[in-house]
C-alpha cells in the first residue's frame, strides 16, 4: 500500500515543471500531494488530508467573490486579495498544520508562489482558513487503528495482525449525517446461488496463477493496486486542466471530490466492520465449510495482489471511485467526453484512457475482482454507495449562490 504511494510520488516529482499550471489550485494540488506522499500516511488518511487541504483552498478563494456557499469559512478576505494569495495561504496553512516537519519545504513552495508572503494580507487570511480547517477535524476519529477485538476461540491461534482503520467506522463525516447513513444490507448468504457465483468468479479470475484471466485483465488489476489520494488525483487534474475553467470552479471540484471520497471511506469502514465478511483468500481456502455444495476449497489459492488488512464487504476502491465519479459527472456530464487518462504507478508505463466517467468507475470495480480481493457483489454495492455519497456531497455542499 505505502510502496505504491511512494512510487506515485517519484513519478510526480520526475515530471517536474511539466505539472506547472497557470492555476493556483492545480499548483497547490501538486504541492499537497507531494507533501502527503512524503508523509507516508496510510492510504485512507491521504484522502482525508487532501479533503482538508482542498476544502481550505476552496473556502479561501471562494470568499473573494462568494460565488458558492462556503464549506466552513464565512469571513471576508482583506480588500484586494488575489486568488493566488488566498489559495497559497490556505494550502500552506493547512499543510504546515498537518505536517509541521515539512515546514521548510512548504515555506519554499509558498515563497515561489507569492513574491512577499510575509506581508501579503491575502496569504495571512488564507493561512488562518487553512489552520482553522485542520483544527476543525481534530479528534474526528479518523485514525489508522484503535480498540479492536479479534474474533477468536480461547487458546486457539489466529494470525496476529490487527485489522486497519476500524476507528473510521465511527469517524465524523464531512458531508454525511453519520457513518452508517448509507450502510447496505448484508453480503450474500453463504448458501445462496449469488455467493457461489461470486466465489467461483473470483476463484477463477482473481488468483495469482489464474489461467482464465486475460493479459488485459491482469494489467487492469495491477493498474488499480494504487491506493489513497494518488489513485484519482491525476484523473481530477486531467479534467480540471481543460477548457476555460477558472480557479474557483477548480477549487470547488477538487474539494467536492475529496470530501465525497473521504466520506465514502467512513461509510465503507462502517459497513466493513459491521459485517466483517471474509476475504477471498480466506473463503476459498475454506470452501468446504460454507455450507454451499457449489463451492470447492483450494488450500493453495492466493490473489493477484496483496489482500488489504481489513474486512471485505463492501469494496473501498469501488466506493471511492464512484463517489469521485458522481462529482465529476455533476461537472462534466454522464455522456461521452474528450478522452481523459491516467498513468498508474503500480503498472509502470501503463496509461489508461476513458471517454465516459462511468467507464472509469466500472474499470476500478472490475480490477478488484480480477486482482482477487473483492467479490462481484461487493463491487456493485460499493459503486452504489459511492454514487449516492457523491451525489449527496454535490447536493449539500458548496452550492452556487443565486
Amino acid at each position: 500500500m505505502r510502496n505504491s504511494i511512494v512510487r506515485m510520488a517519484a513519478m510526480l516529482l520526475s515530471m517536474g515543471p511539466a505539472l506547472a499550471q497557470a492555476d493556483a489550485v492545480l499548483d497547490w494540488n501538486k504541492v499537497a500531494l507531494d507533501a502527503i506522499v512524503a508523509s507516508k500516511q496510510p492510504a485512507p488518511q491521504t484522502t482525508r488530508s487532501m479533503a482538508i487541504v482542498h476544502a481550505a483552498i476552496f473556502d479561501a478563494v471562494n470568499s473573494i467573490e462568494g460565488r458558492y456557499a462556503a464549506y466552513r469559512q464565512t469571513a471576508k478576505p482583506p480588500a484586494g486579495t488575489s486568488v493566488a494569495s488566498a489559495a497559497a495561504g490556505a494550502a500552506h496553512g493547512a499543510l504546515t498544520a498537518l505536517f509541521p516537519d515539512q515546514k521548510e519545504s512548504l515555506d519554499r513552495a509558498l515563497a515561489a508562489a507569492v513574491s512577499a508572503p510575509a506581508t501579503d494580507s491575502g496569504v495571512r487570511f488564507g493561512e488562518t482558513v487553512g489552520a482553522d480547517m485542520v483544527a476543525s477535524r481534530a479528534g474526528d476519529g479518523a485514525v489508522p487503528q484503535g480498540p479492536y477485538r479479534p474474533l477468536a476461540m480461547a487458546g486457539r491461534y489466529i494470525p496476529t495482525a490487527i485489522p486497519a482503520f476500524s476507528p473510521w467506522a465511527h469517524a465524523t463525516p464531512f458531508a454525511m449525517d453519520r457513518p452508517d447513513q448509507f450502510r447496505p444490507g448484508p453480503p450474500p448468504a453463504l448458501a445462496s446461488a449469488q455467493w457461489a457465483a461470486d466465489f467461483n468468479e473470483i476463484k477463477s479470475l482473481g488468483g495469482k496463477n489464474s489461467a482464465a484471466r486475460t493479459a488485459e485483465q491482469t494489467e487492469t488489476g495491477q493498474f488499480w493496486a494504487v491506493t489513497g489520494a494518488p489513485a484519482y488525483n491525476l484523473v481530477l487534474r486531467d479534467l480540471a486542466g481543460r477548457g476555460s475553467r477558472d480557479e474557483i470552479r477548480n477549487a470547488r471540484l477538487f474539494a467536492l471530490a475529496y470530501l465525497a471520497a473521504a466520506d465514502s471511506l467512513i461509510a465503507v469502514f462502517d459497513a466493513k466492520y459491521f459485517y466483517e465478511f471474509w476475504r477471498p483468500i480466506t473463503a476459498i481456502r475454506n470452501g468446504d465449510i460454507d455450507g454451499n455444495d457449489a463451492t470447492v476449497e483450494d488450500l493453495n489459492w492466493t490473489p493477484l495482489i496483496d489482500t488489504p488488512l481489513h474486512p471485505e464487504y463492501p469494496c473501498a476502491h469501488c466506493i471511492n471511485a464512484a463517489a469521485v465519479g458522481a462529482v465529476l459527472e455533476s461537472e462534466f456530464g454522464k455522456g461521452a467526453i474528450e478522452p481523459f487518462a491516467m498513468t498508474s504507478p503500480t503498472a509502470p508505463g501503463v496509461t489508461h484512457h476513458w471517454t465516459r466517467i462511468s467507464d472509469f468507475v466500472a474499470e476500478v470495480s472490475n480490477a478488484r475482482v480480477w486482482s482477487g480481493v473483492h467479490y462481484r457483489t461487493s463491487t456493485r454495492i460499493g459503486e452504489q454507495m459511492g454514487r449516492e455519497i457523491g451525489e449527496l456531497a454535490v447536493a449539500r455542499l458548496m452550492r452556487p449562490v443565486r
